[in-house]
């Protein structure tokens, strides 16, 4: 068995948003199973042009970088909202609370971290937070 792996993001990994009702505003794409991806997590998502992500999510173990493929979006974090545009990357830390909106054009990006962990308990990592961005 080779010691890597190639998939195309966009023909070979399923995109999950459909199947939640986000479609056609929002695309999202784990890799990690496609990629045999065990110490580590990608995936890629796209959020149409002003589109605000339904819920914001947050780790209690796990770090994640966002990187900006293209486009732009704003980030809640926490209480702060941070601008990003094209190859901007953010590193965000175990326990923030982390939402994104589409920029006027939209925006396309990565998000590394390291994949799901089921303890004994079952418990996932991720914690969603349904209505958090509000305006």
């Amino acid at each position: 068995m080779a010691g890597y792996t190639v998939v195309n993001l966009k023909t070979d990994v399923e995109d999950l948003a459909p199947k939640f009702g986000y479609a056609p505003n929002m695309e999202a794409r784990f890799a990690n199973e496609p990629l045999g991806l065990g110490k580590t997590g990608l995936s890629y998502q796209r959020l149409a042009p002003n589109f605000r992500m339904p819920f914001g999510h947050r780790h209690e173990e796990q770090e994640e970088i966002y990187v900006v493929l293209s486009g732009s979006m704003r980030a809640k974090l926490d209480e702060d909202i941070v601008e990003l545009k094209a190859h901007d990357a953010v590193r965000v830390a175990p326990g923030t609370i982390r939402q994104f909106e589409g920029g006027p054009e939209g925006v396309e990006l990565l998000a590394f971290g390291a994949p799901r962990v089921l303890g004994e308990s079952a418990a996932v990592d991720g914690e969603p937070k349904p209505g958090w961005w509000s305006d």
